[in-house]
């Protein structure tokens, strides 16, 4: 029996588990956050993101805020994906102005012989969160809780910081694939354990984002992104209290590779905007769902424009028939630069037009 208010709006995960939907349900990648005015004075009286994001009660805040704005079909926690990282002991730190940084990067054979799964204990505060957020949605709509890849983790863990060319965790990849696959096999091990405790925590849905995967060469690709996401998809838990838990994963840059991802035992395969979401379909035909893939620019053009490239969109994918389901999202996280007005326009467009392309 659940200790949490039975869900009233499950649109977005039949959708997930290939079920007849009345519409095409929709969330947004980086949906709580900086193109919000309430997020940035919640974010102020944080006093950091950090702060933020360790604080159960500010990340519940957070995570509610597009929801009680716009008739999003899902939560997704408020959190970053560099919290399982930080419990291992890497120092994860933010400079103002720039983007994440580890005190302690993973740069020699020590350091990655060093490296351990991380103490759940310290990842305390994201399981409160999630039984915090799930409480207080009171079955509105479903949470969805994340991780990193273990390979775009990895990449965070050995550069120390966001990167454009990958160069210091290129090099251990081709000169040492061994201590690249002790670190990846630890964090394929930690995801799926985060992942799970986030389950148990009240997560209704979890997906993998592997941000920079669409960085690495065709064949390593398989061998040092997906392989370990398989590993990661093939340990979580799938179903809590009766009710099935599905599972979304997301390579930004994986299109080429889409047959390959859709065979890893997901439920659903996010796309970025560079994707044809009818080609796609055709490809993985009723193998799983798929999610995406408006371009987060199109929510800079006028709102007649955003209606018309969501009518593009939802054309393109079709009418979901049995055995096939799509989750409208962007194709990459919002801008912190859109007009929230232009998010209230495509949520809107989206709901009204899926509902007539059904009739």
């Amino acid at each position: 029996m659940s200790q949490f208010a039975p869900l009233k709006n499950d649109t977005f995960l039949r959708a997930l588990l290939r079920q007849p939907t009345e519409y095409t349900p929709l969330w947004l990648m980086r949906q709580a956050g900086r193109y919000l005015p309430e997020y940035r004075k919640t974010r102020s009286r944080a006093g950091s993101f950090m702060g933020l994001a360790t604080n159960p009660d500010y990340a519940t805040e957070v995570t509610l805020q597009p929801l009680d704005r716009f008739p999003l079909d899902a939560a997704i926690l408020f959190s970053d994906i560099l919290t399982v990282p930080d419990a291992m002991g890497l120092g994860l730190y933010f400079a103002d102005g720039e983007g994440p940084k580890f005190q302690r990067p993973l740069r020699d054979e020590k350091d990655v012989m060093a490296l351990q799964s991380p103490d759940l204990g310290k990842l305390e505060y994201v399981f409160k969160a999630v039984t915090q957020i799930r409480t207080e949605l009171n079955g509105r709509v479903p949470l969805i809780g994340f991780a990193g890849s273990p390979w775009t983790l990895a990449c965070y863990m050995v550069e120390g910081e966001g990167s454009r060319e990958f160069h210091t965790v290129k090099t251990m990849l081709y000169n040492r694939p061994d201590l690249m696959h002790h670190v990846l096999s630890t964090n394929a091990a930690a995801v799926a354990a985060y992942l799970n405790a986030q389950i148990d925590a009240g997560a209704q849905a979890v997906m993998i984002f592997d941000s920079w995967g669409g960085a690495l060469a065709d064949g390593a690709y398989q061998e040092f992104s997906l392989d370990y996401m398989r590993q990661v998809v093939s340990q979580l838990k799938r179903e809590k209290d009766g009710v099935p838990i599905p599972a979304i994963v997301f390579t930004k840059g994986g299109g080429l590779w889409l047959e390959q991802i859709a065979d890893i035992g997901a439920d659903a395969v996010g796309l970025d905007w560079t994707v044809n979401l009818t080609e796609a379909r055709a490809r993985i035909g009723q193998r799983v769902a798929l999610q995406g893939n408006l371009d987060p620019a199109v929510l800079f053009a006028k709102p007649e424009q955003i209606r018309s490239e969501v009518e593009r969109l939802l054309n393109a994918y079709g009418v979901p028939q049995a055995d096939s389901g799509h989750v409208f999202n962007l194709g990459h996280g919002i801008s912190q630069f859109t007009p929230p007005e232009s998010v209230a326009v495509m949520v809107d467009a989206v709901h009204e037009i899926s509902r007539k392309l059904r009739i």
